[in-house]
């Protein structure tokens, strides 16, 4: 838990605590929603070769869990944490306008 707490800049375990419970869910939300997504555009896992229906299912899940992230981290009072950890993930991806100093 020390490695964790020095690592991502914390103080406290119950900090850790909520961080993971909002990494969960997070995950699951994003998850739930992609399926009503996938549905409007019209791809559904019967109808589509999985080698198309999953590439593009988490080629969609991926931006819905960046929004959420900060959303539920700042729901949660971990906006600071969240809001660093989704600048580091936007500047890692080539944004560099992202890019932390």
């Amino acid at each position: 838990m020390n490695k964790l707490k020095e690592k991502w800049g914390i103080t406290s375990n119950f900090q850790i605590i909520i961080i993971l419970l909002v990494f969960s869910i997070t995950g699951s939300i994003a998850v739930w929603i992609a399926k009503p997504v996938l549905n409007l555009v019209g791809l559904d896992k019967k109808g589509v070769s999985p080698w198309i229906f999953w590439p593009i299912r988490i080629f969609i899940i991926f931006p819905i869990y960046q929004i959420l992230i900060v959303v539920i981290g700042a729901l949660f009072g971990q906006f600071k944490f969240f809001w660093a950890f989704e600048k580091k993930m936007l500047s890692r991806l080539g944004f560099k306008r992202f890019k932390q100093d």
